[in-house]
């Protein structure tokens, strides 16, 4: 803890915001922002991407084959992003949030552009698993760091602000491809390159927080002195035991429920839509711009789901604010997706889903830090969230596979029978502590005996953050 921070009065650290928490919250909004950019433009071509490359590949264009290797290739970006997070979460708790948040970065914008340059089905897909890669440690380490900054009064509403980025880069993207979309697919997949320019702004203006510099200074100096604390042993064995298991089977639940239903749901509307046009006569230029439109609104909704769970968690505590959004993400896919709708009804409808998903995977990022200390928090919420998109990689290929198989080539239904698998969450919230009003988790920070100063005796330590 700094001397400034130790000098404020309880109410003033409650009260004030500085410029460093407006700095990292901007930063890590933009960089969330820019990672929803660049995933919501891959959704929005990956129909006509499809119909380009397959025929490359030597594979049919038509709705199966469409449903089949493009939810293949939205499998691999999840699957690579959960193996992403896990390695940047587990990184950022040894050498810090701001450097690994930055290779993130560059690693999911560089390789999102790179698809502009595939040639078939899978190399397209190669490239989407190592952009998901990098996608995995933008919000796990930037909840983090966002929780770990604004350590007052204001933090869970800091981290839905940061959360509705996501969103934020999803309706900016639809509007890019409302402006560019008839320039084809490989340009709007090369403009993702954008955010990697995002990365000098965060290496110059974001900075690490005291919290975690004090963690990784003292395991460095328990390692130079000899000496071993429980909080040396390897993060993902601490998680998952006692006392952290319990905590990461609830949030991993939670996670698992509200990703399965998010990706489900926004993977396959767009190409619904093309479907409810193309049914309708429509012209595939018309169809484009009838997914531009619903994405733009889905995503609309999305920002203030995001950013109202902070305030709403606080009003109501954290599990009746989950309990909301399951409800209303239920009733809004139990509407929208079983049955046949006009485009007027989508329009009408997808907002207030857009508003339930995006809300419930911004609790999750809130919620989680106020579990963890800081050793193991960006580590522990990566792993939650990975476990659920290990799951979750299969859910739009599963969804492409039994609009084929089952209720020949109708994905609204297919998506309503995956997006239910989603209702799982429910089990994880029964078991849920309240953490609203509670204080972050902190670490007991053991710097054992310093044989330059004193003889052999017990160790010493201090507590940080008490």
């Amino acid at each position: 803890m700094s001397n400034t921070e130790a000098a404020l009065p309880d109410s003033g650290r409650r009260t004030e915001i500085t410029r460093m928490q407006w700095l990292v919250l901007l930063g890590t909004t933009m960089g969330w922002a820019l990672d929803g950019f660049a995933g919501s433009l891959y959704a929005l071509v990956l129909g006509p991407a499809m119909i380009e490359l397959l025929p490359h590949s030597g594979i049919v264009a038509n709705a199966s084959g469409i449903g089949l290797y493009g939810g293949l290739t939205v499998a691999l970006f999840l699957a690579g992003w959960a193996v992403g997070g896990i390695l940047f979460g587990v990184l950022a708790d040894y050498f810090g949030r701001v450097r690994v948040l930055s290779a993130g970065v560059v690693t999911y914008a560089v390789f999102t552009a790179l698809a502009a340059f595939a040639d078939t089905w899978w190399q397209l897909g190669v490239l989407r698993f190592v952009a998901g890669l990098g996608s995995g440690v933008e919000a796990p380490v930037g909840a983090a760091l966002v929780a770990e900054v604004w350590r007052n009064r204001h933090r869970a509403r800091a981290c839905g602000v940061m959360m509705s980025g996501y969103a934020a880069g999803f309706f900016v993207a639809a509007l890019a491809y409302a402006l560019l979309g008839d320039h084809g697919w490989r340009p709007m997949l090369g403009i993702a390159v954008a955010p990697a320019f995002l990365v000098w702004f965060i290496r110059r203006y974001v900075p690490e927080p005291p919290e975690i510099r004090d963690v990784i200074e003292a395991r460095r100096t328990r390692k130079a002195r000899g000496h071993t604390a429980e909080e040396d042993r390897f993060v993902l064995r601490r998680l998952l035991a006692p006392p952290f298991l319990s905590r990461t089977v609830i949030c991993t639940t939670l996670a698992t429920g509200s990703l399965i239903a998010f990706w489900s749901v926004s993977t396959w509307y767009p190409q619904i839509i093309r479907q409810t046009a193309a049914a309708g006569s429509l012209s595939p230029e018309v169809g484009n711009s009838h997914v531009a439109v619903a994405s733009m609104l889905f995503n609309a909704g999305g920002i203030l789901g995001y950013a109202s769970w902070g305030f709403l968690a606080d009003a109501v505590g954290r599990r009746k604010a989950f309990a909301i959004s399951f409800t209303v993400s239920a009733a809004g896919i139990a509407y929208l997706f079983p049955f046949q709708h006009s485009y007027a009804e989508f329009l009408a409808a997808l907002p207030v889903v857009g508003f339930a998903l995006f809300g419930a995977l911004s609790g999750t990022f809130v919620y989680g830090p106020e579990l963890f200390p800081p050793s193991v928090r960006a580590t522990g919420m990566a792993l939650s969230n990975s476990i659920g998109r290990f799951i979750t990689a299969a859910g739009p290929l599963v969804a492409g596979v039994i609009a084929v198989s089952w209720f020949g080539g109708d994905l609204g239904l297919a998506t309503t029978c995956v997006a239910a698998v989603g209702l799982i969450a429910g089990a994880g919230l029964a078991f849920a502590p309240e953490t609203r009003g509670a204080e972050l988790p902190s670490d007991p920070v053991h710097l054992g005996p310093d044989p330059a100063k004193a003889p052999a005796g017990p160790n010493t330590s201090k507590e940080m953050y008490s």
